[in-house]
């Protein structure tokens, strides 16, 4: 009997790769194409929806046990949530480093290119600056990392554990969470044209399978899925700030 997942789902899945994969299908190419058609139309307001809904899945799947099987729970290992808070910004500050040193102020730098979807006005001033960092800071700590840490290192990362073990499942759940990122920056919209950026993609979509594993080792040494939350909230944090008051 599959418990880990509620009666009605279990009429239909098992909580293993096939609905790992199903659900990598549905969100995730769903979330790749809203991101494409934000970045060339500046509306971004359904990629909070898509990271709600990220947020919510684990709860609609899955019963109590499942949730707690995933991370859903308590930590006394406070410890590893201040590391995990501390690495979080660091790797965002060694990623702003790698891409200014690279790629300077062009489209070519991640941040860079992410940071033009902010809309910071060129004469903006000091205190309505700080305003709009606390509110792009508010969102982009929230949303996004809980959003992705429930779905990618909490029911995918499960699903496809139970079928081929924990190291192949960080690498599926990884990569799938890398290549859902070049939506985000890669295949960049610029003067109204589409364009692949091959070297930068390549760089950027290994930094976030390792930004991924760093997450789930989070995740892991916590004893709870708020390990890889509060990493990711603290990458987000140092990388909000990098394109506010370092690029």
């Amino acid at each position: 009997m599959n418990n880990e997942l509620r009666p009605f789902w279990g009429k239909f899945f098992s909580l293993n790769w096939k609905l790992g994969l199903f659900l990598i299908l549905v969100v995730c190419i769903t979330r790749f194409i809203l991101v494409l058609n934000a970045n060339s139309s500046g509306t971004y307001g359904l990629i909070g929806l898509v990271m709600i809904i990220s947020a919510i899945l684990p709860f609609v799947f899955l019963s109590k046990k499942g949730q707690k099987d995933i991370g859903i729970k308590k930590t006394q290992k406070y410890k590893w949530l201040l590391i995990a808070f501390i690495s979080g910004l660091i790797v965002s500050f060694l990623l702003y480093l790698l891409g200014d040193g690279l790629y300077g102020n062009s489209y070519q730098n991640w941040y860079y290119y992410i940071g033009k979807s902010y809309k910071i006005p060129n004469d903006i001033k000091a205190n309505d600056k700080a305003i709009l960092f606390s509110i792009m800071t508010l969102s982009g700590i929230t949303f996004s990392p809980i959003g992705e840490e429930l779905f990618f290192r909490g029911i995918v990362h499960s699903c496809f554990e139970k079928s081929i073990g924990t190291i192949k499942a960080s690498i599926v759940e990884s990569s799938a969470f890398a290549l859902t990122h070049i939506s985000h920056f890669g295949l960049v919209f610029v003067n109204n044209e589409w364009t692949l950026f091959q070297g930068p993609t390549l760089i950027w979509v290994s930094s976030m399978f390792l930004i991924s594993i760093l997450f789930l080792v989070f995740k892991k040494y916590s004893g709870s899925i708020l390990g890889a939350i509060i990493c990711h909230s603290a990458f987000n944090l140092g990388m909000i700030y990098c394109i506010f008051y370092l690029i």
